[in-house]
């Protein structure tokens, strides 16, 4: 009987303490949640930030990377890679896009998803983003952008990289979205033709205001960031623009407009001379060699007039490269 009396009353009291840690975890959850809620900001819809991509968000050229990754996947011709790693080494050098460049860009690029899939196309830019792309994003760039998410203002990239690279950017460094450049499709199938023009220059600025209208933005409150002189349409659009690794003819117009300049790009002068210089000229000495080789050997044994002029314009890029060099390296000191 007595036994059966205590029984009841542990169970009694143990039926109590249950209770009362329910309620005390029941309250620290909810005041966790408080906690969670206030460091979450309140979002600030008529303000946005908008990053260039290619030198600015991240090191070099976002699609060149594409393509290497491409061409790892037997997607483009030894001729192809060649090529773009010639125009990414100028991009390196110079410090700004060649109009020419970009066209013959566009021109492969479109020549190459046409009758592809898609989704195709979306898996292999987040497998290359993964592998590569990951691993040249500025850390200082990134960190600006954080700034602006941490007062509850949207961010997106503008860039002239397919849709489908810089969708996986904007995702993968959790931003916004993107405004790039639109390859047209049916039923999911790439047609090789563009849906529009490239996101490049005035078209960068077109894109942000229809996206304003549609947001709702104030441009005024709004921040650009760019390396270009080629997106001043763009920097001039906003409220607030600042440099961010600005190539010479965007430094001036940064300075002269008294806008922010931000150099991630370390030892900026010693270091960037002495790259400069090098790079130059061990990619001027290669390819000269290279463009003889492939002449003599070609040329002797009778080999294609392809080859031949591929050499010659290779020893025109070299020229080219030591011409560069020249006038960076003089603007850099001066």
């Amino acid at each position: 009987m007595f036994s059966k009396a205590r029984r009841a009353s542990d169970q009694a009291k143990h039926a109590t303490t249950v209770a009362r840690s329910a309620q005390v975890a029941g309250v620290a959850a909810a005041a966790a949640a408080e906690v969670q809620d206030a460091l979450v900001p309140e979002p600030d819809h008529g303000a946005a930030a908008f990053f260039d991509v290619d030198n600015t968000m991240i090191v070099g050229a976002s699609f060149f990377y594409f393509a290497k990754g491409l061409a790892q996947r037997k997607f483009f011709t030894t001729g192809d890679v060649l090529t773009m790693a010639w125009q990414q080494a100028k991009f390196r050098i110079i410090g700004s896009e060649d109009r020419d460049d970009i066209d013959s860009s566009r021109e492969r690029a479109l020549a190459f998803v046409k009758g592809i899939e898609v989704a195709r196309v979306v898996a292999l830019g987040e497998e290359i983003y993964d592998e590569t792309i990951q691993h040249k994003v500025y850390n200082g760039t990134r960190a600006l952008a954080q700034l602006h998410q941490d007062v509850g203002q949207r961010v997106w990239l503008v860039t002239a990289t397919p849709i489908e690279v810089a969708s996986t950017i904007a995702n993968r460094l959790h931003l916004t979205g993107a405004l790039a450049t639109v390859a047209e499709s049916e039923n999911g199938v790439y047609t090789g033709r563009l849906a529009g023009e490239m996101m490049h220059g005035p078209a960068k600025a077109e894109a942000i205001k229809a996206l304003a209208e549609r947001e709702g933005l104030d441009l005024a409150r709004c921040t650009a960031y760019s390396d270009s002189v080629n997106d001043l349409p763009m920097l001039t659009l906003v409220g607030r623009a600042v440099a961010v690794n600005p190539d010479s003819d965007l430094r001036k117009e940064a300075l002269a407009r008294g806008w922010e300049i931000r150099d991630f790009r370390t030892g900026r002068k010693v270091a960037k001379i002495s790259a400069i210089v090098s790079l130059a000229a061990g990619i001027g000495a290669g390819i000269m060699i290279g463009a003889i080789t492939v002449y003599r050997r070609h040329g002797r044994y009778g080999g294609s007039a392809v080859l031949r002029a591929q050499a010659n314009r290779l020893t025109a890029g070299a020229r080219s490269a030591v011409s560069t060099t020249t006038r960076r390296v003089a603007t850099i000191t001066s």
